[in-house]
């Protein structure tokens, strides 16, 4: 075997000798394949997931990702949390972050039932949140 062919593009010739291959791993027929998963079939996986002892040999079983279960996993969670939250029917302010600090000429303008009112940067929330919600229930 001639010492100088290059038989990989990682051969360098600095004296590492090649090694042989080690474990061959065959793709399973689905693999590389993009596939939909329905709501349903992704909460099946998943709870199957928390009853079995080796998550990867769960996914190699079903030829799926242990990755992609685990983020089914966490948006699961996700929507189990916001689904506790309690539904808010009062305004709720943000702080807004980035860009320049606001100047005393800001303001934003709310308009409810014909009537504006201009809230500017000092303006105490609670104070803001009364006002809107009395002329919110001088419309209904």
């Amino acid at each position: 075997m001639d010492e100088h062919r290059v038989t990989t593009a990682l051969d360098t010739h600095i004296g590492v000798p090649l090694k042989p291959t080690g474990r061959v791993e065959v793709l399973g027929r689905l693999s590389g394949r993009r596939r939909v998963w329905t709501v349903e079939q992704k909460l099946e996986l998943v709870a199957e997931m928390e009853r079995c002892d080796n998550v990867a040999a769960f996914a190699r079983e079903r030829e799926i990702s242990t990755a992609l279960l685990y983020t089914w996993r966490r948006e699961l969670r996700y929507a189990m949390e916001a689904a506790k939250l309690p539904p808010r029917d009062e305004p709720m302010f943000v702080p807004v972050v980035g860009g320049s600090p606001p100047s005393s000429s800001d303001s934003i303008d709310v308009e409810v039932g014909g009537a504006v009112v201009r809230i500017g940067p000092a303006a105490r929330t609670d104070l803001a949140v009364a006002i809107l919600q009395a002329l919110q229930a001088g419309v209904g």
